[in-house]
């Protein structure tokens, strides 16, 4: 896009990492106007209130997973801070070097509680990993015990594989959540029109109960009756929504930098 200006898409995925280089790229349709006024069927929290020609397909959540067979119901966490109790301390549970679920507790924790958090998390040793997927598979097999906050979707979708049933989730509130898979008309598309009615059947009960029996967790919370919305229904969330939404990365580095990575290890 940046190259030639053209593309052969009409609706693209935009890409969370690089969210505030795509606007200029985007077609001008007024989507949250349009959503407002009943002539897009979209619920409106899915759609950016300032750039308005942005939505999210779905949201994610964290919560602990864990190896019934190696840990105790009765002795995982139930508070984040549990985490930080002396029994954990030494290579006793997971933590995932890219934190998607840590930034999303600063919206109602706020900056200093997680900063501080991580850096209390560091000095419990644990085993950094990356990639929730490679490591929830891991636990399956014995490997690891407990994960400190893995995406919600990806313990079902591992769960639904895993042929000892060892692969337990728990839900720790606040619920760290967050908005994925936003989607958006290139300016120069072809068939603009198109691609905003594909947009809005993505928002659609039969396209993300598709999301939901396909990859279950990774519909919208915002739709009534999802597995999201179902699951975190009277719960305390701490969301990163549009307001915060672009504010992700330099909350990831902030937890990074807690952790004392990069580094060198002998």
């Amino acid at each position: 896009m940046k190259t030639t200006g053209h593309t052969d898409w009409d609706a693209v995925h935009v890409n969370t990492d690089f969210l505030s280089e795509f606007p200029p790229f985007m077609k001008r349709f007024d989507m949250f106007g349009m959503a407002r006024h009943q002539i897009l069927n979209i619920p409106m929290k899915m759609i950016d209130p300032q750039n308005r020609n942005l939505l999210t397909v779905g949201t994610a959540f964290q919560a602990i997973a864990y190896n019934k067979n190696l840990l105790s119901p009765a002795k995982v966490p139930n508070a984040w801070e549990d985490f930080l109790k002396p029994e954990f301390k030494g290579r006793k549970f997971v933590v995932d070097i890219r934190p998607w679920g840590f930034p999303c507790l600063v919206p109602l924790m706020g900056e200093e509680w997680v900063r501080a958090y991580s850096a209390k998390l560091a000095a419990q040793e644990p085993v950094w990993g990356r990639g929730m997927s490679r490591d929830l598979a891991a636990m399956t097999g014995g490997e690891y015990a407990l994960h400190s906050g893995a995406n919600y979707h990806s313990i079902m979708r591992v769960k639904s594989k895993d042929p000892t049933g060892s692969l337990v989730e728990k839900i720790v509130e606040p619920v760290p959540v967050r908005l994925i898979d936003p989607n958006a008309v290139i300016g120069t598309a072809a068939h603009p029109y198109s691609a905003l009615l594909w947009i809005e059947h993505l928002a659609s009960p039969e396209a993300q109960k598709l999301i939901d029996d396909n990859e279950p967790g990774k519909a919208s919370v915002y739709l009534p009756g999802s597995i999201n919305e179902t699951v975190l229904r009277g719960k305390r969330l701490s969301v990163v929504e549009w307001d915060s939404f672009a504010k992700m990365g330099q909350w990831m580095k902030m937890i990074v930098s807690a952790w004392g990575f990069p580094r060198a290890e002998q």
